[in-house]
């Protein structure tokens, strides 16, 4: 059974934490040392295998003030759901695809859940307890550390970065001084054939001047200032055709078999529809 509590990664509130399969317990000064630190943990070992399921677990998250853990992956859906029934404060571990999943995307549109501070570039190291085979440059021996790409933090306790807006350029700027060739150079962004908004493929090529909706990459998340933007929604799927994109004609799936209905897609300098990566839709405020 998949199990809530991985290494290093505990469910906490003021006394307690808890990883695979024991209950440590850290309330006061076991040691007479004068302060109250790592030393002074006691433990006893689950009942049951920690799986986040169980009775045992669900009465653990219950008692919890914070709950901070790096859940399996392949269960988030799941996870998020389980623990947005509690009302609980949680910091937790997730792959930065899950940002579109439909349990996902509404709470982060909805200002319930944003993205932590921290795993620069997404790039997250784990320590793992017993050797197993990673490719060429995944896992580290001197350190015992595995990297993992594309993870990030999912929490709703709020701190400062989140409410720092991003520094951008205007429309005119980014055309002369942009650093990404697919900006610099043009006289306008790209607009998608679906939808009334502009394809925007880099977070730091946002204009600060443009009054309408803009497709930016999920990445953007990590540097959202809901004060600075609001997010009209995310172009994918069924999501995408609740919003009104409209479905792409069926003649251009000749000239390129990926396009979906629900996503968004252009027409590139040879006439060729060209679909984004997954984009979510948002709009400066005023």
């Amino acid at each position: 059974m998949p199990t809530l509590f991985e290494t290093e990664s505990p469910i906490f509130d003021q006394t307690k934490t808890q990883t695979h399969g024991k209950i440590f317990t850290l309330d006061h000064d076991t040691n007479a040392s004068g302060r109250i630190d790592i030393e002074d943990l006691q433990w006893q070992y689950l009942e049951g295998d920690g799986d986040f399921r169980s009775k045992e677990i669900r009465k653990l998250r219950d008692e919890a003030d914070i709950i901070v853990t790096n859940p399996p992956f392949s269960l988030f859906r799941e996870f998020i759901t389980w623990i947005m029934e509690a009302g609980k404060q949680f910091i937790i571990i997730g792959n930065m695809n899950a940002i579109t999943y439909k349990e996902v995307f509404p709470l982060i549109k909805n200002n319930q859940v944003w993205l932590g501070n921290g795993f620069q570039k997404g790039n997250a190291y784990f320590r793992i307890v017993n050797g197993r085979d990673f490719s060429n440059g995944v896992y580290n021996a001197e350190t015992g550390l595995v990297k993992f790409r594309n993870c990030c933090w999912f929490t709703n306790i709020d701190h400062g970065r989140r409410h720092q807006p991003l520094e951008l350029m205007s429309m005119a700027r980014n055309f002369k001084h942009s650093k990404h060739k697919e900006i610099r150079g043009r006289k306008e962004y790209i607009h998608y054939a679906n939808y009334d908004a502009i394809e925007v493929p880099y977070t730091d090529a946002i204009p600060d001047d443009y009054p309408g909706v803009m497709g930016v990459p999920s990445s953007f998340l990590d540097k959202y200032c809901p004060e600075q933007f609001e997010i009209i929604g995310i172009a994918e799927g069924d999501s995408g055709r609740e919003l009104g994109l409209k479905p792409y004609p069926r003649e251009l799936k000749k000239l390129n078999p990926s396009l979906r209905d629900g996503q968004l897609y252009y027409f590139d300098d040879n006439g060729i529809p060209q679909k984004p990566y997954a984009r979510i839709l948002i709009r400066k405020k005023q």
